[in-house]
């Protein structure tokens, strides 16, 4: 190795450090702690002492609220996430549309994405409020009356869903993004065919989205089992654990009863959980995602 070229090299290095420095500590040191306080007993106060794989059992066998946490996420997700990206597709396909003013309500729609996650908790507080909420008293005018919501363990949850349809705004900007990206030819073509709308957007539009579908489903997939903030906020679990999801769970062990190690062990299950569903999407992918070309990939 010549002197110029150890020059660059540890040139290089001095620059790359801060963010090198910064991965390990902050990243990698955390993630190999994470899987050794896994394996044992941990309350911050006393030292770690191993226990192997003592956490798992009771993870498995002696805590029925680790199937209730994954229970009620698993039925969030599988709610929410299809339901959003239907409606915010059927959203951008209008949105689509060559009108007058289109930019001012693509705005409109996107807006409550960049509203705090906070806030909205407590907006929604309100709306779904079983006595006074803007909801019921909207079912009221159609003389429908409406149900406990955050209140009834039946209803909790599908509140919850109700109210992550607020912000498609983000979802919505991917799919426009996607259908501004498909040829025009191929609506032309489709057209010349005798294709009517429904059949352009069925052998067209869809096909040509399913790389945006798949995008949105896998970060949708992901957000959902990390769903905390609102039902931290809103519900705190309650009522009867009826919106005890697997993050909030995992919180709660760590940090209302000290147990790191148990939620270390909590930690890496979601982990693993979101890495074989992603894999899982991803391997079933080739079957229905098509790219220009018409090869899947």
């Amino acid at each position: 190795m010549t002197a110029l070229t150890r020059r660059d090299l540890r040139n290089g290095l001095l620059f790359a450090s801060p963010f090198i420095i910064g991965l390990a500590a902050f990243t990698i040191y955390p993630v190999v702690a994470s899987i050794y306080l896994s394996f044992c007993r941990y309350t911050i106060l006393h030292p770690p002492q191993w226990c192997g794989v003592e956490n798992y059992r009771l993870l498995f066998t002696e805590d029925p609220l680790f199937w209730r946490s994954l229970y009620n996420t698993l039925y969030y997700t599988g709610l929410s996430l299809p339901l959003g990206l239907a409606l915010s597709l059927a959203l951008a396909t209008l949105l689509n549309m060559k009108l007058r003013g289109m930019a001012v309500y693509r705005t409109l729609y996107f807006l409550p994405t960049i509203v705090p996650t906070v806030a909205v908790a407590i907006l929604w507080l309100w709306v779904l409020n079983p006595e006074y909420g803007v909801l019921k008293a909207g079912l009221a005018v159609l003389h429908i009356p409406g149900p406990g919501w955050l209140a009834d363990p039946k209803w909790s949850k599908p509140g919850l869903v109700v109210m992550s349809l607020w912000g498609l705004g983000g979802t919505m900007v991917i799919f426009l993004a996607g259908l501004a990206g498909i040829p025009q030819q191929f609506y032309e073509a489709a057209a010349i065919d005798g294709a009517n709308r429904w059949a352009q957007f069925r052998h067209v539009t869809l096909p040509m989205l399913t790389p945006t579908i798949f995008f949105n489903l896998v970060i949708g997939l992901i957000g959902s089992f990390q769903y905390f903030t609102q039902v931290y906020i809103m519900t705190n679990g309650g009522p009867t654990h009826s919106t005890l999801f697997y993050a909030l769970y995992l919180y709660q062990n760590a940090f209302r009863y000290l147990r790191m190690g148990y939620a270390s062990a909590m930690a890496w299950m979601l982990f693993l959980l979101i890495l074989g569903a992603t894999l899982f999407i991803h391997r079933t992918s080739a079957r229905w995602v098509y790219y220009e070309g018409g090869q899947a990939q």
